[in-house]
């Protein structure tokens, strides 16, 4: 599985997965409309997913999940917007669909 595509959606399921563990954020959504399932389901897709991703990717988003919530920061204007640091030009990304990390937080970066 493409790398970017891969963790965006691990990024995804995670938030799906806090929304529906907290409860007011339960609370909210089903007074919205939202139907919510078994949580076992998402479980289940990140599971697969898991299981597709490089290892070396994974490891450095879930140690930053662990440590800040979220293991993906989007940049904009060359800032990371996890960490709020000015990224050098030499952190932008050689192509399209590559992954980097951010120098400051090592959240991975999401270029947009």
């Amino acid at each position: 599985m493409n790398g970017v595509a891969g963790i965006l959606k691990l990024h995804d399921l995670d938030l799906m997965m806090s929304e529906i563990r907290n409860a007011a954020s339960l609370a909210r959504l089903r007074k919205l409309g939202f139907e919510v399932r078994d949580p076992k389901l998402l479980e289940r897709a990140r599971a697969r997913l898991v299981a597709e991703l490089d290892r070396r990717w994974l490891h450095h988003y879930e140690r930053a999940l662990k440590r800040y919530g979220r293991g993906l920061a989007a940049v904009r204007g060359r800032v990371c917007q996890g960490c709020h640091i000015q990224l050098p030009t030499s952190a932008s990304p050689g192509a399209e669909e590559s992954l980097t990390l951010c120098e400051s937080c090592g959240r991975i970066l999401y270029w947009r």
